[in-house]
């Protein structure tokens, strides 16, 4: 199935959601709330190591919580980060290969069951496999400032993700997600690796805001979009893990400024803000599921597609946006 007929399943999906289709949330968060120790280099993407029947479970909530789209827990799953815990580039590998798969069979298992039953509000949902920004990788909080250092440039970046992605195209996702990308350079690294891997997978690249107005790098997402918008294989751009405040005034910018013609894809935090060097929460103002319900009509009206959660929103919020959605 080529790139066209993989995006006219998006597309597909979207027209039957009424013209917004919802993503899940925070993954790491739903693990945590399980009792899974994830304060670790690899975060959530360690339960693929010691507890895969948990991503399992907290994809099947999701489902179970209104969820149109489920993103895989590879986030911050890397080769190189696998082979620092003396994981062998097979190994390595194989737990990308399996961040797919536990999410296939979800999904299938899912469907088979909700399929059967009349009356069921439910789509047949599509899986995104995650690819976190080199940031993430480094787990130091560059993925909010974009400051990678002055010998991170697209040659670097490239190399960094090639393998990773040719490994999660394998796998046979629906779709791609590219996640918190804080700067031009990588959003540019991503959209040439795509071409020159021939990948027929839509993607969606999402970059982060600390301020509301530009990416962490400093640049105007005017400037991050230019080489989005020329690609045919991204489906659709965006903002995660950004704070819900930020979000209609985003979408606005991307598609009322005449920014992008992509499909628009949302999905907020809580608001809470994450220390990347101390590894902690800090308190902010936040949205609770009773927002994100109010506000998630609102993101859909000024144009976004997607909308979904990120850290700190679980499967009640979700299916908060889903009823909110749904209602229409």
């Amino acid at each position: 199935m080529g790139l066209e007929k993989k995006s006219a399943l998006l597309e597909d999906l979207i027209q039957k959601c009424g013209g917004c289709a919802v993503v899940d949330g925070g993954f790491a968060t739903q693990l945590e709330i399980h009792g899974a120790a994830i304060n670790d280099s690899l975060w959530s993407a360690v339960s693929l190591i010691k507890d895969p029947e948990l991503i399992k479970r907290v994809h099947m909530e999701y489902l179970e919580a209104g969820a149109d789209i489920v993103v895989t827990s590879s986030y911050q799953a890397t080769i190189p980060g696998f082979l620092s815990r003396g994981l062998s580039m097979e190994e390595s590998e194989s737990l990308l290969q399996k961040s797919v798969k536990l999410a296939v069979e979800a999904r299938d298992r899912f469907w088979d069951k909700v399929s059967k039953t009349s009356g069921h509000s439910y789509n047949r949902a599509l899986v995104a496999a995650s690819i976190g920004s080199y940031g993430a990788f480094l787990a130091d909080g560059s993925e909010y400032s974009g400051n990678y250092g002055e010998n991170v440039g697209l040659d670097k970046l490239k190399d960094f993700h090639r393998r990773r992605l040719q490994v999660l195209v394998e796998a046979g996702p629906d779709l791609l997600a590219f996640e918190t990308i804080p700067n031009k350079l990588e959003a540019q690294a991503c959209v040439e690796l795509l071409e020159e891997e021939n990948v027929e997978i839509p993607a969606w690249i999402c970059f982060t805001s600390v301020d509301g107005e530009k990416a962490p790098s400093g640049e105007s997402f005017e400037e991050c979009l230019e080489p989005l918008n020329k690609s045919n294989n991204i489906y659709a751009v965006g903002i995660n893990c950004a704070p819900p405040q930020f979000i209609e005034s985003l979408i606005s910018k991307f598609s009322k400024a005449s920014l992008t013609k992509k499909a628009i894809v949302v999905y907020p935090n809580s608001g809470e803000v994450w220390d990347g060097k101390d590894k902690k929460w800090l308190p902010s103002q936040c949205f609770g599921d009773a927002e994100f319900e109010m506000f998630a009509t609102k993101w859909r009206d000024v144009g976004a597609k997607l909308i979904g959660g990120c850290c700190r929103t679980t499967p009640s919020t979700i299916k908060a946006i889903s009823r909110d959605l749904k209602r229409r």
